[in-house]
């Protein structure tokens, strides 16, 4: 596979079945969520459980549809290797996944039944 850097990934040429293998996305449950005061933009902390790889936090940008009511106990989609970031002094390890709706509001997305925490998505 190859090796995409910050270096090299104008040029970089990687075939459609090793691209999608780079991203990392796996099933996790919400536990808690709360809002983030600091963040410029609304939104919740969150702690996810991914069963064997552990809870992983995340700053999102989900208040527009959810409570943070709404969002404990909730299955979702996130990538989980794309670095750490701090975001309005919280650590946020993972990248959520949504779809904009017709008003640009992030919608979850998720998987349609219980599946095994942390299961990776392919």
């Amino acid at each position: 596979m190859t090796q995409i850097t910050a270096d090299n990934r104008e040029q970089a040429h990687i075939a459609p079945l090793d691209a999608f293998g780079v991203l990392e996305m796996r099933v996790g449950r919400i536990t808690k969520a709360e809002p983030n005061v600091k963040a410029v933009k609304p939104a919740y902390k969150l702690w996810i459980d991914f069963g064997p790889l552990g809870v992983k936090t995340s700053s999102a940008q989900l208040v527009a549809l959810y409570t943070a009511e709404d969002l404990e106990g909730r299955l979702i989609v996130a990538a989980v290797n794309l670095g750490d970031r701090r975001i309005a002094g919280f650590k946020s390890e993972v990248l959520v996944l949504g779809a904009p709706d017709e008003e640009g509001r992030v919608v979850l997305l998720a998987v349609e039944r219980e599946v095994p925490l942390g299961g990776r998505i392919f």
